[in-house]
Order: C-alpha cells, then sequence, then structure tokens
C-alpha cells in the first residue's frame, strides 16, 4: 500500500496544484513542438517547456516525500540541475547546427553572417556559428 493517504491536506493540495501545472506545461510544450511553424521557433516551445514542466513536477515531488519520509530531496535536486543544465545546451547546439546548414544550402530566410567573418564554408571551421 502507498502511505500518501498520511499526507497532510495542505501538502496534498500543494502536490496536486504542482503537478497539475508541471503537466499542463510540459503539454503546452508539447503542442508548441507540433503546431509552430519553423524549425526555430518549434525548438523554444519544448526547451522551456521540459525545464519548467521538470522543475514543478520535481518541486512536488521534494514536498511530497520531505512531508511523508522526512527524506533529502538530493535525487530531485540532481534531476532538476541536469535538466536545467543540459537543455539549453541541447537548444542552442541544435540551433546552432541548423542555422549553419540552412546557410550552408543557400537558405533565404535565415540571417546572414556579420561581416568580417568568412562566407566560404571551406574557410569556416563552424566553432563560430
Amino acid at each position: 500500500m502507498s502511505h500518501v493517504t498520511d499526507l497532510p491536506i495542505w501538502a496534498a493540495a500543494l502536490v496536486c496544484l504542482l503537478l497539475l501545472a508541471g503537466s499542463a506545461m510540459t503539454l503546452i510544450g508539447a503542442l508548441g513542438l507540433l503546431k509552430l511553424d519553423s524549425f526555430y521557433s518549434r525548438l523554444h516551445a519544448p526547451t522551456l517547456a521540459a525545464s519548467g514542466g521538470v522543475l514543478l513536477i520535481s518541486l512536488a515531488s521534494m514536498i511530497c516525500f520531505a512531508v511523508l519520509q522526512s527524506r533529502w530531496i538530493f535525487h530531485e535536486v540532481l534531476i532538476v540541475s541536469f535538466v536545467v543544465l543540459t537543455t539549453p545546451v541541447t537548444l542552442m547546439m541544435l540551433g546552432q547546427s541548423a542555422l549553419y546548414r540552412d546557410r550552408f544550402e543557400g537558405e533565404h530566410d535565415v540571417p546572414s553572417k556579420p561581416s568580417g567573418e568568412p562566407v566560404d564554408p571551406d574557410l569556416d571551421n563552424g566553432a563560430d556559428v
């Protein structure tokens, strides 16, 4: 059996609100991934929503298990720190590689390189894209 029935009503209400908010934020990010039109706009919705959703869901878990078992919240802190550190890095790497690919293919809807930088892809090593 579960010990969730031993959770005080104030903690249960707070945990439910945080779980619903985190789930809604994650769902909005998933819908943004499906509905937005360009690759660059599709990058932002899931990454921002994933970070926020994981933060709220982990906060609900922290409150629930801190009240129930009086245990440390080390696992949730690790999850939040890894997601908050890796999600923006992944966003930047995907965005930079897509921008490099679009510039290399000559797409018209991407910004050109700033002046003073090489335009020839043979001269560019890809590190500053």
